[in-house]
């Protein structure tokens, strides 16, 4: 059975600065974003050259507050859908504890994720 994956979270890490987007599917539109390169998180940050684990949850919580005014906290029922396997792979293994800790930060702050298994994935041994 297909899953239908309409909103989804897409992260962009850099060694500066953390972005993070849900993304309608449907017609690819970013219904929220939320990024260290925004003055008002970035004045409250001190990320210096490297933005680290407590920059990335406190983009959590923005994008979840976020979320929450559009009224998609829940993505409309069917939540919103996020691969952290993907995403680690392609962001880097050492980034792995800045995914983790904007999937925390959005869970803890009452948005209803997916978090979606690579089944068909055979690169690696499925725990």
């Amino acid at each position: 059975m297909t899953v239908l994956k309409r909103y989804v979270l897409r992260l962009f890490i850099s060694l500066k600065y953390i972005t993070a987007n849900v993304v309608d599917r449907n017609n690819g539109r970013i219904v929220a974003t939320a990024s260290t390169v925004e003055h008002s998180i970035k004045n409250s940050l001190e990320c210096g050259r490297s933005c680290n684990a407590k920059a990335a949850s406190v983009v959590g919580e923005v994008l979840a507050m976020r979320l929450k005014v559009e009224g998609l906290e829940q993505g409309q029922g069917r939540g919103i859908h996020v691969d952290v396997n993907k995403e680690v792979e392609k962001k880097g293994f050492r980034n792995r504890t800045k995914i983790w800790a904007i999937v925390n930060a959005l869970k803890n702050n009452g948005v209803k994720l997916i978090l979606q298994d690579n089944d068909d994935n055979t690169s690696g041994p499925s725990f």
